[in-house]
């Protein structure tokens, strides 16, 4: 399972809409080390200034791996993060996130390259 649904969500659900805020909470609470991954992230790309900000860093073990892999995995999430921090992400390999501001187009389309795939391999990244 991705996340961890309190009742009261399923049960707004199941009603109609919900609000990307109660959604967002969600996912901070069930994936907490892919939200501080992501808000670490952030909070670089906001203090450097610069187009991109990207996590380089292996994950410290398989389960915050795993949650890092939920969050990328998901439509719903990844939309919902972008929306609610104003950023684009992109994913490269088993832990490589990178935030981009919105117009930062010509830095996505690079990172998000086959080129740059290829150039992102390496023999330890092989079983990530």
């Amino acid at each position: 399972m991705s996340l961890t649904v309190p009742p009261e969500l399923l049960e707004q659900a199941q009603r109609g809409p919900i609000e990307d805020e109660d959604f967002i909470e969600c996912v901070k609470t069930s994936l907490p080390y892919a939200w501080s991954v992501v808000a670490a992230l952030v909070d670089d790309l906001n203090e450097r200034g610069e187009v991109m900000a990207t996590n380089e860093k292996a994950p410290p073990d398989e389960e915050s791996r795993a949650q890092l892999l939920r969050l990328v995995g998901s439509d719903a999430m990844r939309g919902a993060i972008e929306r609610h921090f104003g950023v684009k992400l992109a994913f490269q390999n088993c832990h490589r996130l990178a935030l981009f501001h919105p117009g930062a187009t010509t830095e996505h389309a690079d990172f998000v390259s086959t080129r740059s795939q290829i150039l992102n391999q390496s023999p330890e990244l092989v079983n990530c």
